[in-house]
C-alpha cells in the first residue's frame, strides 16, 4: 500500500434515517485523503424521504453512488454496498455515525504500517438529551463496558473486535464478507473468522468515532435484548470466540433468581448478598458520574441495569431465528471495472 495510496469505498447501510444520513455522507466526503474516495449507501428501500435524499445527493456528487437492499437488514445492506465498491479499502460507517477529520487518512496509515486486515478504534457515544446521556455515561464505565477494547482501550494492539472497521479488500476475499444470517453480532463475528483465516484486527485508540446511544428505555432495552440474543448465536457457531466478560450478564440473571429463590425460601441475608453487591456498584458508577458532572447520572441506576438485565435474558431465553451462516464471498469479478 506505501507505494501509493489506495482507493476507498465509504458504505453505508441505512433505513429511514433522512434527518441523519446527510451528515454522515458529508462527514465522509470531507476527508481529507488523496488516494481516491466513494461513499456507497445501501438502501433498505426507505419511506421516509431517504431515497429521494440520496437520489439528490448523487446527482450534485459523481463520489455517491446508492445500491439497494431490499432484505433490509444490516448486514446484507453492507454487503451489497461492498459489492458494489471499488476501492481497495473498504470503510464502514453508519447513517448515525459522522467520521471525523483524518478518521481515513489515518486508518489508512495504519492497515499499511502494521499490515492489518481490519483496524479500528473508540466507539464515544454521547447523548443528545438526558436519557440518552446517562446511557452514554453507562457505555463509557467498566460497569457497562465490560472492558470491552472498543470502549475502554487506551494501548494499539490487536483486538477481537473494532467499532465500524476498516478493512482491507484482500482480507475480506479471505475471510468473506458479513454473514447475512446474524441481525445483530456481525462485525464481532466477521472479525473472528478474519482473525481465523490469519489476518489481524488491530485497534488504535486515535481512531475515534461518535456514537448517539438510544433516547428511550424501551429501544435500549429492545437493543439489549438483541445483542444478547444474537450472542448466542454467535456463541454456538464459534464457541472458541466467547470470553468469560460476555457471559456475566447471563450469570448475573442467573444469581437474580438464585437470590429470588432464597428468599422465597426465607434465606434473605444469604439471598440478598448478590442484589446488593451489584446495587452497590452501580450506586458507586452513579456517583461517580455525578462527580464528573455527567448528564443523566441518577439514571444509571435505571440504565445499567437495564442493559444488563436485558443483555442477559437475551442470551438465556431469547428467540433467533436458527438460519444456517449466509456468507458471501468477495471474488476478483465482484470488483466493478471503472478503468475505462
Amino acid at each position: 500500500m506505501s507505494a501509493s495510496l489506495p482507493t476507498v469505498s465509504v458504505v453505508i447501510p441505512v433505513r429511514n434515517e433522512v434527518d441523519a444520513i446527510e451528515a454522515a455522507i458529508a462527514s465522509a466526503l470531507a476527508q481529507e485523503y488523496h488516494g481516491g474516495l466513494e461513499v456507497v449507501v445501501a438502501d433498505a428501500m426507505s419511506t421516509d424521504g431517504t431515497r429521494e435524499a440520496l437520489a439528490e445527493l448523487s446527482e450534485l456528487d459523481e463520489r455517491v453512488q446508492l445500491v439497494d437492499n431490499p432484505a433490509r437488514t444490516t448486514p446484507a445492506g453492507l454487503n451489497a454496498a461492498i459489492l458494489a465498491s471499488r476501492g481497495d479499502v473498504i470503510v464502514r460507517c453508519d447513517a448515525h455515525a459522522e467520521l471525523p477529520a483524518g478518521y481515513v487518512a489515518r486508518a489508512v496509515a495504519v492497515l499499511d504500517e502494521i499490515g492489518a486486515d481490519n483496524v479500528g478504534g473508540i466507539q464515544d457515544p454521547q447523548g443528545r438529551g438526558t436519557f440518552s446521556g446517562a446511557v452514554a455515561s453507562a457505555m463509557r464505565s467498566l460497569l457497562g463496558a465490560g472492558g470491552a477494547t472498543y470502549r475502554l482501550g487506551r494501548e494499539p494492539g490487536p483486538a477481537e473486535t473494532v467499532y465500524l472497521g476498516v478493512f482491507r479488500r484482500d482480507g475480506l476475499r479471505r475471510s468473506g464478507l458479513f454473514d447475512e444470517s446474524l441481525l445483530r453480532n456481525q462485525d464481532y463475528e466477521l472479525n473472528h473468522r478474519i482473525a481465523a483465516a490469519g489476518g489481524l484486527v488491530y485497534f488504535d485508540p486515535q481512531l475515534r468515532v461518535t456514537y448517539q446511544p438510544r433516547e428511550s428505555w424501551t429501544g435500549l432495552w429492545r437493543q439489549y435484548w438483541e445483542y444478547g440474543t444474537w450472542k448466542r448465536v454467535v456463541a454456538r457457531r464459534h464457541p472458541e470466540s466467547v470470553r468469560l466478560r460476555q457471559l456475566i450478564p447471563a450469570a448475573f440473571v442467573v444469581g437474580l433468581g438464585v437470590s429470588a429463590v432464597l428468599a422465597l425460601a426465607g434465606h434473605r441475608r444469604l439471598g440478598a448478598v448478590a442484589p446488593g453487591a451489584y446495587g452497590g456498584a452501580v450506586l458507586a458508577t452513579a456517583v461517580s458520574a455525578a462527580r464528573r458532572a455527567e448528564p443523566g447520572a441518577a439514571l444509571l441506576l435505571v440504565v445499567l441495569p437495564t442493559m444488563h438485565v436485558a443483555w442477559g435474558t437475551g442470551f438465556l431465553f431469547g428467540s433467533a431465528k436458527a438460519e444456517p451462516a449466509r456468507i458471501p464471498l468477495l471474488t476478483r469479478s465482484d470488483t466493478p471495472d471503472y478503468s475505462e
